[in-house]
């Protein structure tokens, strides 16, 4: 069984930060050092800006907490330069089941096609994901990058003031102030410096609680998401089963709303239900316990002049979806080409105002689509109850009500429709690749599309010979030629009815604007849009 959280990775060390007779002014300081303020720490680092993360503890986080990671959010830690072997220790998984009482209801497949360098979800526990992060960081800072990480430090007190903000920070030494041009709140669900602004949440809290439970075990459950409405073992309620390495198994189990929480996770009350699932026979041994409550909500704003929230501390959502964590990592990689381009002065502040709009966009994406999950998975009424029993019975043997069954729709990247910093779509093209979606990972000579997109701006030049770099606004543009005859994932994935095509693609992998054909204008148009230099007015 691993161990991992009982060992410190970034145990407190004294920084000269103390000794100074005046705060020091840092570009960036994170508080939170759990997956979200960790990859936000690497993506800046990447890009050479300086930046400081806080928290209170010194090592990963207890217990599994989220263990399903997504397509997206590893195709996001390639470009951060995670160590492959993450997602070769996680359990690889596409395929799941949806059971009613006893029987099979529903399967799906949520990579059926291939052409992708990874899969649609691996399961880790959060200890090992938060690990591979720590250990990048270190080797960030091996290469001399500008990151540092303090554990055993708390942030006490925080004041807004022109242009920076003003942090006290509480050690075994005592405490100390700091400044920060930028802070970014990455301090999770009951975040501190969100209460100490005076901030909230709005939205739902859902009448029901979840049992989590962290079981080691041998057993030949197939690596599948299994999801039971009303199994025999846990009458009236649902149950979730999924597969994590180290022989650890999650188990979810839903045990309704007026129950004493802490009565519940006792040992003597939790292994009796275990063995009604799993049978008599079954040896187990209990990791971590836990229960939660369903919640869809979000602060109303994500930036708030120079402090940004980002993660659990920003919005949250149920966890049938695996759209917590997957959502805090788009987060990252939506802010952090952006707080480059600002700290460098290539664009202005309201740049970051777009962040704020695009992800309360997912948010709000994950919010609808949480909800919906929720609003099946418990129903509210026992009209709401006979309409959903009604649809797994039909879905068993009707393809037609087989998409009406929501167990958790699993998380998707948001495609930022609407976003004011999508330009031109000009041509009959696939809708999986316009503005404002992520570009599609694909096969390639040599290797994988998502890789050559390595945090800058770049043209996908598809069967075009005229297209060249472009300088403009401080950034470089460079071009990656392909050439496709139509069929093949390329030419499936961004050629669509046409013979030749254009992407401008921006540091995030999202997709800004597409054409037929190469245009040097248009492109520097749409270029000065993604940075923001038309929030307030056409581009010339």
């Amino acid at each position: 069984m691993s161990r991992i959280f009982e060992t410190p990775l970034y145990p407190y060390q004294r920084s000269a930060d103390q000794d100074a007779a005046d705060p020091v002014r840092h570009p960036v300081i994170i508080v939170g050092a759990g997956p979200v303020g960790l990859a936000a720490a690497i993506d800046l680092a990447q890009r050479d800006v300086p930046v400081v993360v806080i928290d209170e503890n010194d090592k990963v986080s207890f217990g599994s907490r989220a263990i399903c990671f997504s397509k997206r959010t590893l195709e996001i830690l390639d470009r951060l330069g995670v160590d492959p072997a993450l997602t070769e220790m996680g359990v690889t998984w596409n395929a799941g089941r949806v059971f009613f009482d006893e029987r099979e209801v529903y399967n799906f497949n949520l990579l059926p096609e291939t052409g992708h360098k990874r899969p649609a979800f691996i399961n880790l526990q959060q200890y090992h994901f938060e690990k591979f992060l720590v250990d990048r960081c270190r080797q960030l800072q091996s290469q001399g990058k500008p990151l540092e990480i303090r554990g055993n430090s708390k942030v006490s007190a925080l004041r807004q003031q022109v242009g920076f903000v003003s942090l006290d920070v509480e050690t075994p030494d005592g405490p100390y102030t700091l400044e920060a041009d930028w802070l970014l709140a990455c301090d999770g669900a009951n975040s501190p410096i969100r209460r100490m602004m005076g901030l909230d949440f709005v939205g739902r809290v859902f009448e029901d609680n979840f049992l989590i439970a962290d079981v080691v075990m041998e057993a030949d459950f197939p690596t599948e998401r299994w999801f039971w409405f009303d199994p025999p073992f846990n009458r009236g309620q649902s149950a979730l089963l999924h597969k994590q390495p180290d022989g650890v198994w999650r188990i979810d189990l839903q045990l309704g709303w007026d129950i004493d929480r802490e009565r519940e996770k006792l040992p003597e009350n939790v292994i009796p239900r275990l063995k009604a699932m799993l049978g008599d026979d079954v040896k187990f041994e209990l990791e971590w316990v836990s229960i939660y409550t369903f919640q869809c909500r979000r602060m109303e704003k994500f930036r708030y002049d120079h402090v940004i929230f980002a993660g659990d501390s920003a919005h949250q959502v149920s966890p049938f979806g695996a759209r917590g964590a997957n959502s805090g990592l788009q987060d990252v990689d939506n802010l952090g080409w952006k707080l480059k381009a600002v700290i460098d002065g290539l664009a202005d502040a309201a740049l970051l105002d777009t962040y704020d709009a695009e992800r309360v966009l997912g948010a709000d994406e994950n919010i609808l689509n949480s909800t919906r999950s929720t609003d099946f998975i418990t129903p509210k009424s026992e009209m709401s109850r006979i309409l959903r029993n009604a649809v797994l019975d039909l879905a068993e043997k009707h393809e037609f009500a087989r998409p009406l069954v929501n167990s958790g729709r699993l998380s998707v990247p948001c495609v930022y429709h609407g976003s004011p910093l999508n330009g031109p779509d000009e041509g009959d093209f696939p809708s999986r690749t316009r503005p404002g979606s992520p570009a599609v990972d694909a096969p390639i000579p040599g290797g994988w599309l998502l890789d050559t997109l390595d945090g800058g701006f770049h043209l996908l030049a598809i069967n075009v010979n005229n297209a060249e770099p472009i300088e403009e606004a401080g950034f470089h543009v460079r071009v990656l030629e392909l050439k496709s005859a139509g069929a093949g994932a390329i030419g499936e994935r961004y050629l669509g009815n046409e013979k030749t095509a254009i992407y401008l693609i921006r540091p995030d992998q999202h997709v800004v604007a597409r054409w037929r054909e190469y245009s040097e204008k248009a492109i520097r148009r749409a270029l000065r849009r993604a940075l923001g230099n038309d929030l307030h007015g056409d581009v010339a």
